[in-house]
């Protein structure tokens, strides 16, 4: 695998076209990560032109954006605002509008979140993103652990980025887009349900779906399958200068 240049973590992905995928060398500029709780609302206008700004400093001119979950609101984004610069996009577990289901999720561990109530804050998520039958397969030790651990991960600014949730409907933004697209929906995921994930792929022009049996997290139950989707895709896109 060619050598990988990074800049960090966070809910969107770049990735220059002449590297492969790696699931462990992601990087972005706002979000989860070592990024630092923000001061005001978060706002997808100054998350996507931020991490476009990483690009920047990355000396790349043209890159494929990957969005991952809520992440994939912030890849629409990029793709949106700044056409030129977006070679692909490649929309993992993600939705295109929050219906009052994931509303109501989102607000729930928000508040959760606001009180810093972190093993509360994990066991929400945890039956909700976990493929039902990994999750039945564990011993409660096993379960405990992995709460604990996701308590552990849970970022400073995760009320702020449920707070995105709100209202969420960028249908009308992704239609009108014009590039390769590729959407991974997880099929056994209980926080994003499979029609809302299908959405996006309905509402793309030309883009590509695939399936995953998984729950919300495809990267950790079946890495390779996912990987390969997403660099196989890459591959198959022709290059694309500014337009």
């Amino acid at each position: 695998m060619s050598p990988q240049r990074r800049v960090g973590e966070g809910p969107s992905v770049f990735r220059d076209r002449n590297h492969a995928v790696n699931r462990n060398d992601r990087f972005a500029a706002a979000g989860p990560g070592g990024t630092p709780r923000a001061d005001a609302p978060l706002r997808l206008d100054e998350l996507a032109d931020q991490l476009v700004a990483a690009a920047d400093a990355e000396g790349l001119e043209t890159f494929a954006v990957l969005g991952y979950s809520l992440g994939g609101m912030v890849a629409v984004r990029i793709a949106s605002r700044h056409p030129e610069r977006v070679t692909a996009l490649v929309l993992t577990a993600t939705f295109a509008r929050a219906d009052n289901r994931l509303e109501l999720l989102g607000g729930l561990w928000g508040q959760l979140a606001e009180r810093d109530e972190r093993e509360p804050v994990a066991s929400l998520p945890v039956p909700l993103a976990v493929n039902p039958a990994v999750l039945d397969g564990l011993t409660p030790a096993q379960v405990d652990q992995l709460v604990r651990d996701t308590a552990g991960s849970v970022p400073p600014g995760t009320a702020d980025h449920v707070a995105l949730l709100e209202g969420a409907d960028l249908r009308s933004e992704i239609a009108a887009l014009d590039v390769p697209s590729l959407v991974i929906a997880t099929t056994e995921d209980l926080l994003v349900p499979l029609p809302l994930q299908r959405e996006p792929a309905d509402t793309l022009p030309g883009a590509r779906l695939a399936e995953l049996p998984t729950g919300h997290l495809p990267f950790a139950e079946r890495p390779a399958e996912w990987e390969a989707l997403v660099s196989d895709f890459l591959r198959a896109t022709p290059e694309r200068r500014g337009r």
